[in-house]
């Protein structure tokens, strides 16, 4: 992140600096040290102007300007060596090096502007068409962007884990899944339009939350998409085309979009993961809430909502007892977990 009172420590540095430089050489050339300075004041103004102007031009987009500029450049060369030149209708005209010099300033500075303004608009995957084995990745994944799918919007956890700090990068929203949000919202069916209106106002919390990255992403004029193809085949696509990860609780959906090499976050595997890992001989305190299965066990709640059965203890209901962890079971919905009163 960029910081304010070093990039304002910089710029006078270098106003300083061509102060400086001006009053020299308005010395070195026996004139007033003030028209030094003030030349040097000029020229330094105009570069915080441009300075304030490439204020949202990044270090990525000056990479792929100064490779654009180097393929125009080259381009350029190259045309202007094929022998065009040295044809006879240039050779017989009277100002024809005068003429040659123009047609050549000319073919460097457009080869020069279109060289820039493709590379602006050409993503990583078409700089690695043009140089083979080479691809522009980041080292790492954090500051790629998060692409948000449907049901997971709906989930409504995202809100509260953004606030968190756990998810990196800019959280991306394709207009098609606010699309699908309000197509819900609209349904003639109870469910549906109260899934809708949930995921609108999770949207608007997380308008709400500060220092939050969230954009929506909008296909540039003149791209043509198949708007009948399903939303999660278009999401797929959109994660490739941003090289951006995809939050999803769409077990299906994170199945194909790792197949086609796209990282995948989902919260069922983050809840899975942050389970405690109980283990025999562990002590803990907890609360009954029920009887269990059988006459003489209570059943209590970790949490994150793990059962724990205790045995013994079904005249301890509504207390909070100390148990030690006796051993565990696995069944369809999950771990379940035994235990017995502490002695």
């Amino acid at each position: 992140m960029n910081s304010t009172w070093s990039i304002r420590l910089v710029r006078a540095l270098f106003f300083a600096l061509f102060v400086f430089t001006g009053i020299t050489i308005s010395l070195g050339f026996q004139q007033p040290a003030w028209m030094g300075a003030l030349t040097g004041a000029a020229i330094m103004g105009l570069l915080l102007a441009l300075d304030i102007l490439f204020t949202r031009f990044s270090l990525r987009d000056f990479s792929h300007a100064t490779f654009g500029l180097a393929i125009g450049l080259f381009c350029a060369w190259l045309v202007t060596r094929i022998g065009v030149f040295q044809l006879g209708y240039f050779q017989s005209m009277a100002d024809g090096e005068a003429v040659r010099n123009v047609v050549e300033i000319l073919i460097y500075t457009s080869l020069a502007f279109f060289g820039v303004t493709f590379a602006l608009r050409s993503d990583r995957d078409q700089f690695a068409f043009l140089i083979p084995y080479v691809r522009f990745r980041r080292d790492g994944s954090e500051g790629e962007p998060l692409l948000l799918d449907t049901n997971v919007i709906i989930d409504g956890r995202i809100a509260s884990v953004v606030q968190t700090g756990f998810l990196s990068g800019a959280l991306v929203v394709p207009r098609f899944v606010l699309d699908e949000l309000q197509r819900l919202a609209d349904s003639s069916e109870p469910q549906k339009v109260i899934r809708g209106r949930r995921g609108l106002e999770v949207m608007e919390k997380m308008r709400t939350i500060s220092d939050l990255r969230l954009s929506i992403h909008e296909d540039p004029p003149g791209t043509l998409r198949d708007s009948s193809a399903p939303v999660d085949t278009r999401l797929v696509s959109l994660a490739r085309e941003l090289n951006a990860r995809l939050l999803t609780n769409d077990e299906n959906l994170a199945k194909v979009a790792r197949l086609r090499g796209i990282v995948v976050l989902s919260f069922n595997d983050l809840a899975i993961a942050l389970q405690p890992q109980l283990n025999p001989g562990d002590e803990l305190s907890l609360s009954l809430t029920k009887p269990g299965k059988d006459k003489h066990q209570a059943v209590g709640y970790l949490a994150d909502g793990t059962m724990i059965v205790v045995n013994q203890a079904a005249t301890f209901i509504g207390q909070s007892v100390e148990v030690t962890i006796s051993g565990a079971l696995p069944t369809s919905a999950g771990r379940l977990i035994f235990a017995e009163l502490k002695k």
